[in-house]
């Protein structure tokens, strides 16, 4: 599998030098260098306890299939100031865990006790992990997370409506019921309800901004949490093309009907590699993801 260059995403040579140097050097983001105690090593971010607060590194990692399939330059830098943006632009419908940023792969954030649940919004029946849509729908499956799917859904296409589709934090993401997470004690009601509430306000807010912009806003995983105060607020990071799917609006339609996968912005195509050239969860070792992809993908970050 060989990865197309995006028309719509224009080229830059300089940037291109510099990812293709960085990557060449190694320089990328790993966080095995900072020399600080108490480092909790995340999939993408590390964090590190401060006295009042919690500093977090987003390093360069990639990750996909629950485990690091490659280190993208820049990727880092970009994700923790594309999650600032949105911080910001979504305040005024949920609080979340900002302090500030003193470096563009730091947030200094609020500490706060994270729900064991990951908040996923989906528009489209799409996805190639465990967890997704439509590897569930395309093995047989109709009530996913609670949801009863009718028949006829193909891939890529967009839903009847959006759906709260949460996944539980295991070592192995599995998709679950809001009547699930009650029943098994992850939340309580009234604090899930809050939170579907607030995660397809914030969906919506999302899906307006990118919709004028020239692109769909096709999922995401939102994660929150309570702080000291005991305030329901936003975390870890919002709307980016890591945790979240875009496609290009202007040739969505047209390669449906082709056939083709959509134009995006985000991991996916890198996802397909792995499946194509592995077992990303049963193999021991991975193969190594060759330069042009992980440069391409980084290319689409900045």
């Amino acid at each position: 599998m060989s990865v197309e260059k995006s028309p719509q995403i224009p080229s830059n040579p300089s940037h291109e030098s510099k990812i293709s140097s960085c990557y060449d050097t190694k320089s990328q983001v790993t966080g095995d260098s900072i020399l600080l105690p108490s480092r909790i090593r995340g999939k993408v971010r590390d964090q590190y306890p401060l006295p009042t607060s919690l500093l977090l590194l987003t390093t360069d990692r990639q990750s996909g299939f629950d485990r690091a399939l490659a280190s993208v330059p820049f990727k880092g830098s970009v994700l923790n100031q594309i999650s600032n943006f949105w911080f910001q632009k979504t305040s005024h419908i949920i609080p979340n865990h900002v302090i500030n940023l003193p470096h563009p792969n730091i947030t200094v954030a609020k500490k706060c006790a994270p729900f064991p649940i990951e908040m996923v919004v989906r528009s489209y029946m799409t996805g190639s992990t465990s967890t997704s849509i439509w590897k569930n729908y395309s093995q047989g499956t109709r009530l996913y997370c609670g949801h009863v799917l009718r028949e006829g859904y193909v891939k890529n296409v967009e839903l009847d409506e959006t759906l709260f589709t949460p996944t539980t934090k295991d070592e192995h993401d599995r998709p679950i019921s809001c009547k699930e997470i009650v029943e098994e004690g992850l939340m309580s009601k009234e604090d899930l309800e809050f939170c579907e509430k607030k995660v397809l306000e914030v969906f919506k807010f999302g899906q307006e901004w990118a919709d004028s912009r020239g692109l769909i806003l096709v999922d995401t995983k939102f994660e929150l949490g309570k702080d000291s105060n005991g305030e329901i607020i936003l975390i870890d990071e919002v709307l980016t093309p890591d945790s979240s799917r875009y496609w290009i609006k202007s040739s969505y339609e047209e390669r449906i009907k082709e056939g083709k996968e959509p134009e995006n912005i985000d991991k996916e195509f890198l996802r397909l590699w792995f499946r194509e050239n592995c077992d990303p969860y049963k193999d021991e070792v991975l193969p190594e993801a060759p330069k042009e992809m992980v440069c391409e993908l980084s290319r689409r970050y900045v």
